[in-house]
């Protein structure tokens, strides 16, 4: 009987080990999986940024040539949104 109560003792408390190791293992895989999506969210807010700045260089130029109108009103919107921006 004795023999029999040391073995379920240790595979209970190899089991809770296991159980143990595996709930930190997925929660560093998690963690890991946070970085990378931290990192492709800086990735892409700095090529939205570049490609914001190239829409209103290129909005610039058409009022340099006489546009106006919606190009005026689009400059105004992406200049707040730049300025807004900066200010985070």
């Amino acid at each position: 009987m004795e023999v029999q109560q040391v073995i379920l003792t240790w595979a209970s408390i190899i089991t809770a080990l296991g159980v143990i190791f595996g709930a930190v293992f997925s929660a560093y895989k998690w963690y890991l999986k946070q970085n990378k999506q931290d990192d492709a969210i800086k990735q892409i807010k700095v090529e939205q940024t570049i490609l914001t700045q190239g829409v209103l260089a290129c909005l610039k130029g058409l009022k340099e040539q006489g546009c106006d109108g919606p190009v005026t009103h689009a400059i105004i919107e992406i200049e707040k949104y730049l300025n807004k921006q900066a200010h985070r």
